[in-house]
């Protein structure tokens, strides 16, 4: 097995940019922010994953041409990428269930 692919920014879909100057930015900052942006887009808005070093769930790398965390987001219908800070954190949701 070879190591993990690490995130690029041609790999998201459409993501939508939000750019936080002020500190202190952690991840549950940042998925707050992220979440109330996605419940501005969808009701009911599932988070499916999230990206930047630390991933969730922890899939096992498995080849392909992006991160496992994102393949498998997108293999559960997550359509709504939320990017913070350039890939600081990207988190990607579900719009409907």
């Amino acid at each position: 097995m070879t190591g993990c692919i690490p995130l690029s920014r041609e790999m998201l879909r459409d993501p939508i940019d939000i750019d936080v100057t002020d500190t202190p930015l952690d991840f549950a900052r940042a998925r707050a922010i992220a979440g109330g942006r996605a419940r501005e887009i969808a009701a009911d808005p599932m988070l499916h994953d999230r990206g930047a070093g630390r991933f969730s769930p922890q899939v096992t790398c498995c080849g392909g041409d992006k991160p496992s965390w994102l393949i498998y987001a997108e293999s559960r219908g997550g359509d709504l990428v939320i990017d913070i800070n350039r890939e600081a954190y990207v988190f990607v949701y579900r719009r409907t269930l």
